[in-house]
């Protein structure tokens, strides 16, 4: 196995090494430990746990919850000292890096004696796309997938005579609505902050643009003229009186202001929508969803694209109980599993045909938010921007990104975003 780069401790590595090894137990059961990094889909992981030790008793599963930094830093140290949990979440932003380095387990052939071409009958190219490696073999089990809506204020829009955002909405729409808002109630219209899936990205590939090339995914786009007109379009929107500047998302997310009662629309990831209903029960029925605004006149394409990400299941390569891990890895990847995860709550199940078994926990509420505008918004998704380089120019064209909000020439820019990217292109 190609070693890591190191980033974490000695002594980081000494204490994972003791808390992850030894799964043997005098109780004759095999014991597991799955890693993630989400508290609140706690209780949805343990629930799939549960439904695969009700059938499989001699094998006990517990979860561990750690926060999103630690996460990466716990798992390379783990990687590094081959200690790794025996099943945790991997991300599309790092799934290459590991998988590239022969850390993670190859899952190709997992169902094979299941169903031929299990993976493809169920679950999306997109899913697969985020669960596979550079090499295009299946490196993780699809969790659940993602997309992007507009939250919005149904009190502001009664206020100002708006109606309510719906399918046909565009980006002047958008922008109408908002400067009503404003001058109807003084609270802030859309809320344009710096984000990637959740801000420009959705804008860019709208107007017909890309962050890499669709073709090759290696070179990237950004002085690409429907990307470049779309990401000057977007920034551009602080420059009007009911969009807050970057200065004021430095101290207050769009979220937190806009549950606040500070503005009356946002863009939210699915994956947050029921931590906010359970949040502000107070503010239930006060907000819902729509689909994301269309492009107008976009430079191609229909002017519809939501950015949809996914995470997956992952075990290591060498793991001790590798064998006992891929029949848990089979059945989070069942009907059963994946509804069970669904039913929770926790996510939207990535296999297909089970999406809207998420709705079961917003039913607990006295309004039921328009989940179905998630549903349906997986007909026109784009998978989530990565390849096998992103990583080393993401955080570099991020901090680029920054000074084109602060007043940097956005041509200029652009250009220098384009160069960072490109500089990791291995020459033909």
């Amino acid at each position: 196995m190609k070693k890591i780069p190191r980033i974490g401790s000695l002594v980081l590595a000494i204490t994972l090494l003791l808390s992850l090894s030894g799964c043997g137990a005098s109780d004759g059961k095999t014991h597991l430990k799955l890693q993630i990094w989400d508290v609140n889909q706690r209780a949805g992981m343990e629930a799939m746990c549960a439904a695969y030790t009700a059938k499989n008793p001699n094998v006990t599963i517990e979860v561990q919850v750690t926060s999103w930094s630690e996460y990466w830093t716990k798992l390379e140290a783990a990687g590094e000292s081959n200690t790794m949990p025996d099943i945790f979440w991997m991300h599309t932003d790092q799934i290459l890096y590991y998988a590239d380095f022969g850390i993670l387990a190859d899952l190709t052939d997992l169902f094979d004696d299941v169903e031929p071409d299990y993976y493809q009958n169920h679950f999306s190219e997109v899913s697969l796309g985020n669960a596979s490696g550079s090499d295009g073999r299946i490196y993780g089990v699809p969790k659940d997938k993602d997309n992007v809506v507009l939250v919005y204020n149904r009190e502001m829009f009664d206020q100002a005579g708006v109606a309510y955002p719906d399918e046909n909405w565009t980006w002047d729409d958008m922008t109408d609505a908002s400067q009503k808002i404003y001058d109807a109630t003084g609270k802030y219209g859309y809320m344009a902050y710096n984000d990637e899936q959740l801000g420009y990205w959705n804008f860019v590939y709208q107007n017909g643009g890309y962050i890499l090339d669709p073709e090759t995914n290696i070179r990237a786009g950004y002085t690409q003229p429907a990307t470049a007109d779309a990401i000057k379009y977007y920034v551009n929107l602080q420059k009007n009186d009911w969009c807050p500047d970057q200065t004021f998302f430095a101290e207050t997310s769009p979220g937190t202001a806009f549950f606040s009662g500070m503005g009356s629309m946002f863009f939210e990831g699915s994956w947050n929508l029921l931590d906010a209903m359970k949040r502000y029960p107070e503010l239930v029925g006060k907000w819902d969803i729509a689909p994301l605004p269309k492009c107008p006149n976009p430079a191609s394409g229909d002017g519809t694209g939501t950015i949809s990400n996914g995470l997956c299941f992952a075990t290591a390569a060498h793991g001790k109980n590798l064998e006992v891990v891929k029949d848990v890895l089979r059945f989070f990847g069942s009907e059963e599993g994946q509804r069970v995860q669904g039913e929770s709550g926790a996510a939207i199940p990535a296999y297909l045909g089970l999406e809207d078994s998420w709705t079961t926990q917003f039913q607990n509420f006295d309004y039921l938010l328009n989940v179905q505008v998630c549903y349906d918004q997986f007909d026109t998704c784009v998978q989530y921007i990565n390849n096998a380089t992103r990583r080393k120019w993401k955080s570099t064209v991020a901090d680029e990104m920054v000074r084109v909000y602060n007043g940097s020439n956005i041509d200029e820019s652009l250009a220098k975003m384009q160069q960072i990217a490109d500089s990791y292109v291995v020459s033909d």
